[in-house]
């Protein structure tokens, strides 16, 4: 256990998760980027298209070819912002508001599985821990640059 570093079992359990969504979005013609994104839009309001990136944690290029895809599969529409002509809103259709909550349902499954089998007291640690990584990264308390001595 001493051999294991933070990050790998970090990855290794991410990998673990993206590849438990994917195969279960692959049933529903989804993936877990465009499960993720559509649960990012808000489905009564819609979400501007600029908000998106950033509550989502990706750069644009990338944010655009998903919301290209969905768009083209018919989950998403972009209608102008009303509140800022300049804006757009993208807005779940029919079809992505159902979508929407397969990928809602997966994710509430997947935690409802992890707690169940997992006490409070390690969910809230994990938590915890998870907070502290974030945010000695955000502090650049985590340096990632080699140092020779």
């Amino acid at each position: 256990m001493k051999d294991l570093t933070i990050d790998y079992a970090l990855r290794a359990t991410w990998q673990a998760v993206a590849r438990l969504y994917n195969e279960e979005a692959k049933n529903y013609d989804l993936t877990m980027a465009i499960g993720f994104t559509l649960l990012s839009i808000d489905p009564k309001t819609g979400t501007p298209s600029t908000a998106l990136g950033p509550k989502m944690g990706m750069e644009a290029t990338s944010l655009s070819r998903i919301l290209n895809s969905i768009e083209e599969k018919g989950y998403i529409e972009r209608k102008r912002n009303p509140k800022d002509g300049r804006g757009v809103l993208i807005h779940l259709t029919k079809l992505g508001l159902d979508k929407r909550e397969i990928s809602k349902a997966v994710v509430l499954r997947f935690n409802e599985v992890v707690r169940q089998n997992i006490s409070d007291e390690k969910l809230n640690m994990f938590f915890e821990v998870t907070e502290t990584i974030n945010k000695l990264i955000i502090e650049k308390k985590v340096y990632t640059k080699h140092t020779a001595n």
